[in-house]
């Protein structure tokens, strides 16, 4: 049965002070453990009564008791305001140590080449830290989709972030297998693409994207055709290392199977340079210990580049 609350100004409000006057059955006694005058403590009783409509206790000369109403408001307000402090105490133990549930969105790509060779040591290193690693192509409404930060492509990532450097630059690469390429000559030029099967992405907003190039100081979009799209560059990259076309990848993700001879880079000359991969979050006064210390894990190997907010103009660290 679903209930409706309405949330009320203060209601907590003498609660504290009514629960130790309870707890000692003495005005005094309770306000030095609140340290705070009787007189203050009588005012919050009386306060706490008008707001509930009841008389909370039986006050003699010589002794305070509770009411009815007191002992039924006493049963039902001790443990929760015992929970509330509880509450608190455990969200005040993860503002100070890496803990709890550490969401991450990011783009499948960067999982092999930058999250799995750390992901063993940081799980060993913060056995408090839950590690969700949601990876997807699509890009990702941090606050609204509960994520901790993201990981993208710097030209990716809004201005009003806080943006961490984990790769320098690097090119887009045009790939094609030893196999496609005995049945299709190599391009040589960016025109030369439009007799060849390209693999194309397909960007969040639905938009497929063109393939980028410069040459000289020109930059090119290339409007290309091919038999597949798909969402994200790990599948182009396996398309294109069983033969099904060209593919333009990160330059990262292709130094594998370029090394072991399963693909080859084309066009190089012509390769475009994105300004690398980050780690962003919200702009915040505080950082949590607990990304604070997937920060700093994911960094070791690296530079000791510190976090800053980036403007509008891509930041280059």
């Amino acid at each position: 049965m679903k209930q409706n609350f309405t949330v009320r100004h203060g209601a907590l409000d003498g609660v504290e002070a009514f629960l130790s006057v309870a707890r000692h059955r003495n005005f005094r006694k309770a306000a030095a453990e609140l340290a705070v005058t009787p007189s203050a403590i009588s005012q919050a009783i009386r306060t706490l009564e008008a707001r509930i409509g009841a008389a909370l206790f039986i006050r003699t000369t010589r002794s305070v008791g509770l009411t009815e109403a007191g002992e039924r408001f006493f049963a039902r307000a001790r443990p929760a305001f015992e929970e509330l402090i509880a509450a608190s105490e455990i969200a005040r133990g993860m503002g100070q140590r890496p803990a709890g549930l550490l969401r991450l969105s990011v783009p499948p790509a960067v999982v092999p080449v930058l999250l799995e060779p750390m992901i063993a040591s940081f799980c060993q290193a913060y056995p408090d830290i839950e590690l969700e690693i949601v990876a997807s192509g699509e890009l990702a409404d941090l606050a609204a989709e509960g994520f901790d930060a993201g990981i993208r492509m710097g030209d990716l990532i809004a201005p009003d972030m806080v943006a961490v450097r984990l790769t320098p630059s690097f090119p887009m690469v045009v790939v094609g297998s030893p196999d496609y390429l005995r049945r299709r000559a190599a391009p040589e030029r960016i025109e030369d693409l439009r007799g060849h099967a390209c693999l194309r992405l397909r960007r969040s907003n639905g938009s497929v994207a063109p393939w980028s190039f410069v040459d000289g100081n020109k930059t090119i979009e290339a409007i290309v055709s091919g038999p597949l799209i798909a969402h994200d560059y790990p599948s182009l990259l396996g398309a294109a290392i069983q033969g099904v076309g060209l593919a333009q990848v990160p330059g990262p993700i292709a130094e594998a199977p370029i090394a072991d001879g399963r693909l080859q880079a084309l066009l190089a000359r012509f390769a475009v340079t994105t300004p690398g991969v980050f780690l962003y979050y919200p702009e915040r006064h505080q950082v949590l210990p607990k990304l604070r210390a997937f920060i700093d894990h994911l960094r070791q190997p690296g530079s000791a580049d510190a976090p800053s907010k980036r403007s509008g103009r891509q930041r280059q660290s």
